[in-house]
């Protein structure tokens, strides 16, 4: 009998693998997303994602914007601004309700609205989308609402840099007057000094992973500050807030 030959075996081809990922500026390697599994069994980069923190006219969306025209990829602007702009006029101020407690009726549309804001930015960097946040997070409602924490919560496992922006209240006031002509909170409402409390509310606990001032900064130069924290590893603000 004539020897039978043993079967071949096909390995299929293997994956092509993928490029490594890139920022701009001139150290050609910069830190890599971090991967997730995705259904199918692909593997994906998750997208970074920047959080900045801070009162409103303090320069978040102006380095936001630094961001996007900067830094290599593509960056999301999402945050409170535009979640807010989506709400229906009756359910205003919405997302952007100011510290204290004048409208304890919404506060708890408020809690759904972040909760809902945070997984739409989980799911862009589950997607390998860059995010960038423009955030004015705070507690001081008519009760502790924890927030930050929930937010914090929803973000587990990603890439994220909590960014405190910083700026004196002189500064905050002056681009008020520059913008609106010196009307602002003082005209409608019962807070007292909103300005103040919007600065000390805003940055409560104060755990960040950089934080900048924009009194003394550009924003071109907030957001290289930015880079640089992220090219040194992994933000720790998010998971010591959760």
């Amino acid at each position: 009998m004539r020897p039978t030959a043993a079967p071949t075996t096909r390995m299929p081809p293997a994956a092509p693998s993928r490029p490594p990922f890139r920022r701009s500026g001139t150290a050609p390697d910069r830190a890599r997303s971090g991967r997730l599994w995705i259904a199918g069994g692909l593997v994906e980069e998750t997208g970074r994602i920047v959080i900045l923190n801070g009162p409103p006219r303090s320069g978040k969306s102006s380095i936001a914007a630094a961001i996007q025209d900067r830094f290599a990829g593509v960056w999301m602007n999402l945050g409170v601004d535009r979640f807010k702009h989506m709400a229906p006029e009756r359910w205003q101020p919405a997302i952007g309700l100011r510290p204290g407690a004048e409208r304890p009726d919404l506060e708890p549309l408020i809690v759904t609205l972040y909760d809902a804001m945070y997984e739409s930015i989980a799911a862009h960097s589950r997607l390998g989308l860059n995010v960038v946040v423009d955030a004015v997070h705070h507690d001081s409602y008519s009760v502790p609402r924890n927030i930050l924490s929930r937010c914090a919560r929803r973000l587990h496992g990603l890439p994220v840099f909590f960014v405190g922006v910083r700026c004196p209240r002189e500064v905050l006031l002056q681009r008020r007057r520059a913008t609106w002509g010196g009307v602002g909170y003082q005209r409608l409402g019962s807070v007292a000094d909103p300005v103040g409390l919007w600065q000390r509310a805003v940055h409560d606990p104060g755990h960040y992973d950089l934080e900048v001032d924009t009194s003394v900064s550009s924003p071109a130069e907030c957001a290289d500050l930015i880079e640089r924290r992220i090219e040194e590893g992994p933000g720790s603000a998010f998971p010591r807030l959760a």
